[in-house]
Parts: structure tokens; C-alpha cells; sequence
């Protein structure tokens, strides 16, 4: 079930990019040429938009692995190298190597898959091997046409020809719930300690964009919580009055792709801005990331966001940002054998721009970005590194495919 799409690039620049040597940060012409959404805007640093196109001079193949899923949406590699994939849907499926699909896994709860809800994020707990226990997240239908993001965890089991999850629980669940099919902007990641870092949207609505600073609601948040959904007792908010305990970051939009730095340990989640102001930001606790106070970008109008604010005392600003949009989703810090050039790398998937982004780095800052996969031509929803080094993809279609990058032989 493989079919090779060779793609070949030419090189704009040495075997490692000098954001990895430590060296000082490059220059040159930014890949991104298109006119933003709001020319008036300045970045708050150089280098915080339009960094310079940099290529490691690589040439690589993106290989089908499997095809026939419907809008795959995260992946996440079992010790035996087989794939958990969710389906949008609502389904949860192993693809092998191979390119072969399950049936559907039993026992999950029900989804509201409407317009951009479904069933989301998928992980390992980090004694998988131990405890066979899985992680996902999912738009869980509430009394009254409401709606949230949940989390559940679950036994995975094989023993029989369908793999099934058994003891359920549902060990979070988003407040307040809202009429809305918009912006579940959900990750799951574990921290170093195990403990379990949550992104979860706004909603887009008005009601829930205002509460993104308030500290009563979990929407706009990033939230942590311990592997069973009881609260760790160093999270920034505990024992303050009026706020919730699960918070650890507020101010944020859509996130759509989070990863944990393999150096620092700090949390850096991408999220999608409106016309203008996909933002990639280094999460620590406590922080307020601004939305919807300060932003780049406009409304989907045209209009300014709010008073057209892009800075503010007290609120971080994004490491990058985006105008215009690429609709970023799915991200990995790249440390594998096959592609010894792009170790230290930050890949994202592009959702709008239907390829895949790399981004150079220099501690924290973003030197260079790379245009990859522009071949492709289809929505990427996910990005995963799989225990071979190997780079995957999932593409966002009702007839999804597993991708896959490697070497040019």
C-alpha cells in the first residue's frame, strides 16, 4: 500500500542551519511573500514574523502508508510501532506499518462531530507499557445542545479480533459547556512529570472569547492536570479565590498543535489566529498569552480584534506569528536518526497552506522556516515522529492518508 512521491529540494543553505550551531541567526529573503491581513502591524522583535527561507539540502520521499480513513485526526505510535489514528467521526483505529486498518476500537463514549468537533487528540500514558492505559480528548455532547472538550482514559485491550477500551473515565471535562461547534482547540502532552498539560479553546463565540482571561473558566486555557484528573498541588492557581485549579496558562485562542521542548521541558503550543496572528507560544505557568486583549491579525470582518492592541504590559507575546495564516495543526520537535540535518527542527503542519512547515531554532527564537511536502496539495491535520525517525503525516479528507517522509535512497 506504499507509493512514493519523490520530492527533491534545492538547497538554500548548508547541511545544519546555523539556528542549531548556535550561531548567529541567518538572513536573507522570507519564504512568505504574501501580503498581510495588517501591513500596519509591527512585529514587538526581529525575527518574530517572516523569518528567512532556510533548507538543510535535503531530498526525501513522501511515501503513502494508508489511505481509506476519514479526517484522521492525531496519531500516536504503540511500542510495536503500529499507529493509534483518530477519526474525526468518532472512531479510533491501529494502522500498522503496513498500511492495514482495524476496526473500529469499542468502547469509547459519543462524540459531537459536527462542523469541528470529533473525536481529537490521542496519547500513550507514559507507563503504557506497564498499564496499557490510552489518553484522548474529544467534543463531548452536553445537556441542552452544549458542548465541550473532554478528556477520557481507558484500558487498552487486544485479546480478541476488535480492540476495545475498557474502564472508562472521563477525568476532565472543560467548564462552562456552550452552544458551539467551533474551536476545541485541543493537544494532550505529558510533562516530564507525568502529569497531564491540556489546550482547550474559546469557542469562538463571543461568549466564550471573553472568558479566555477569566479565571472562573476553563475556556481559552491551558490546564494541567495529574494522569487520574485530580489537580496538582503546585499549579499557579491553587488556593486562589474565584479561580479554577486545573489552569496553568490563560489567554489563549485555538490551539491546534502542542509539543514539550526535549531540552527545556517547557510546553510550546501553535494556535490559530483570525485573518492574520496564527501565534506560536512558549507556555509557562501562571502566563496570560493576551487573547482576546491583544492580537495580530483582524477579525474574519476585517475589522481590528478588539482595539487592534498587538502588545500589553502583562500579556507574553508569541516566539512567531503567522500573517497570513498558514492554519497551523500538528507539531514535533525533530531528534531522529534519518534526517541527522533537521535534529533541533520544529515541524507544523499546515492546514490552509496544504504543506508541511519547518522552522529553525536558536533557543527560543525562530531563525528560519522551510516550505515542505508542497507537493502533497492536501490539508495536514497531524505531524508525528515515528520510532523508525521517520517523519508521518495525517491529511485532513474524508479519504485521510497516513503519510510518511524519508531519504531519497
Amino acid at each position: 500500500m506504499t507509493s512514493a512521491l519523490a520530492l527533491v529540494l534545492a538547497a538554500c543553505g548548508g547541511e545544519d542551519s546555523a539556528a542549531q550551531t548556535g550561531a548567529a541567526a541567518p538572513s536573507g529573503q522570507p519564504w512568505e511573500t504574501r501580503a498581510a491581513n495588517a501591513p500596519s502591524q509591527q512585529p514587538a522583535f526581529a525575527g518574530q514574523t517572516r523569518a528567512p527561507e532556510v533548507s538543510a539540502n535535503i531530498a526525501y520521499t513522501v511515501e503513502t502508508v494508508a489511505t481509506g480513513l476519514d479526517k484522521p485526526w492525531a496519531i500516536a505510535f504503540l511500542p510495536d510501532g503500529r499507529m493509534l489514528v483518530t477519526e474525526k467521526p468518532g472512531r479510533l483505529r491501529i494502522v500498522t506499518g503496513e498500511g492495514q486498518l482495524s476496526e473500529p476500537v469499542s468502547g469509547l463514549p459519543e462524540v459531537d462531530a459536527r462542523d469541528q468537533g470529533g473525536l481529537l487528540d490521542v496519547a500513550l500514558d507514559p507507563e503504557f507499557a506497564q498499564n496499557s492505559l490510552i489518553y484522548w480528548s474529544y467534543a463531548e455532547p452536553r445537556d441542552g445542545g452544549a458542548n465541550s472538550t473532554a478528556v477520557a482514559r481507558g484500558r487498552l485491550v487486544e485479546d480478541g479480533p476488535r480492540a476495545r477500551v475498557e474502564n472508562v473515565q472521563v477525568i476532565y471535562q472543560q467548564e462552562p459547556a456552550l452552544d458551539s461547534t467551533k474551536h476545541f482547540g485541543n493537544r494532550l502532552v505529558f510533562d516530564r512529570e507525568g502529569r497531564l498539560l491540556i489546550s482547550l479553546g474559546e469557542r469562538s463565540i463571543m461568549e466564550g472569547r471573553m472568558q479566555s482571561q477569566d479565571l472562573s473558566s476553563a475556556l481559552g486555557k491551558v490546564v494541567r492536570i495529574n494522569r487520574d484528573g485530580s489537580i496538582p498541588q503546585d499549579n499557579p492557581f491553587v488556593g486562589r479565590e474565584g479561580a479554577r485549579p486545573e489552569i496553568f496558562a490563560i489567554g489563549v485562542r485555538n490551539v491546534q498543535a502542542a509539543a514539550l521542548h526535549p531540552e527545556t521541558g517547557k510546553l510550546w503550543e501553535i494556535e490559530h489566529g483570525a485573518r492574520g496572528g496564527d501565534e506560536l507560544n512558549i507556555i509557562e505557568a501562571g502566563k496570560d498569552y493576551g487573547w482576546p486583549t491583544i492580537a495580530y491579525g483582524l477579525e474574519y470582518s476585517g475589522s481590528a480584534i478588539g482595539q487592534g492592541q498587538t502588545a500589553q504590559e502583562g500579556m507574553e507575546q508569541p516566539a512567531y506569528y503567522w500573517d497570513p495564516v498558514i492554519g497551523p495543526s500538528g507539531m514535533i520537535f525533530y531528534d531522529g536518526d534519518m534526517f541527522p540535518a533537521w535534529k533541533g527542527s520544529l515541524f507544523v503542519g499546515a492546514l490552509r497552506d496544504k504543506h508541511l512547515v519547518r522552522l529553525t531554532l536558536d533557543g527560543e527564537r525562530v531563525t528560519g522556516e522551510e516550505r515542505l511536502a508542497t507537493d502533497v496539495n492536501e490539508r495536514i491535520r497531524e505531524v508525528a515522529q515515528g520510532p523508525d525517525g521517520a517523519i508521518y503525516l495525517a491529511t485532513d479528507s474524508a479519504q485521510g492518508r497516513i503519510l510518511k517522509i524519508v531519504p531519497v535512497q
